[in-house]
């Protein structure tokens, strides 16, 4: 797939009212500091489109980019920041879990797992929660691959997966924003979906 327009026309905060697209939406879901942004900038070849930081909890809106004017990506804030204050973290939550259960053009939620952690409660919980709310597992992204020495790629992909509880079927595709290596593949599932859908 050639990526050859992106916009950011939706940017919600808290309070928002979530936008209706009429378009497949692909959602992005990862505890803070997962890569959430680096992959988005990454698939879509843009340097800095999607801000990225060191800081945890840097996004903290719902953003809807538009690409190719054919589908959304849409990038949910990240869980489990701890400095984000309890009440605060408690209406993301109510709006993330509203939109993942209302929303009315989500094609597929897309869970991203840092290759070097083991899944930690809440990444459980989500893989759970998108199951039960869906029907379906999500698509797994490992980020960060290329901090792995390659001998261990296979290692951690298998030991996220018996810790998911995730069946052989749940697709899990390795991911480098800095090697781009995982781009190509994500792209073209996401084209073989929206052919299989139009």
């Amino acid at each position: 797939m050639l990526i050859r327009s992106v916009d950011l026309p939706y940017v919600c905060g808290v309070k928002s009212v979530l936008p209706k697209t009429g378009k497949p939406e692909f959602v992005l879901a990862g505890r803070s500091n997962v890569g959430k942004s680096s992959f988005v900038n990454a698939l879509l070849q843009r340097k800095s489109f999607a801000r990225t930081s060191s800081t945890p909890g840097k996004t903290r809106t719902i953003n809807f980019y538009a690409v190719n004017d054919a589908f959304f990506l849409v990038d949910l804030p990240g869980y489990g920041y701890a400095k984000t204050g309890p009440v605060e973290q408690e209406k993301w939550d109510r709006l993330i879990r509203r939109y993942l259960s209302e929303g009315e053009d989500i094609e597929e939620v897309i869970l991203l797992l840092d290759s070097r952690r083991v899944p930690n409660e809440m990444d459980l919980q989500m893989f759970q929660w998108i199951l039960a709310a869906t029907g379906y597992e999500p698509i797994v992204i490992i980020t960060k691959m290329d901090k792995l020495k390659r001998s261990q790629h296979a290692k951690a992909i298998k030991e996220i997966r018996e810790k998911l509880g995730a069946s052989k079927d749940c697709m899990m595709i390795p991911f480098s924003a800095e090697t781009k290596s995982g781009r190509e593949e994500f792209l073209e599932l996401v084209d073989k979906i929206l052919r299989e859908n139009s």
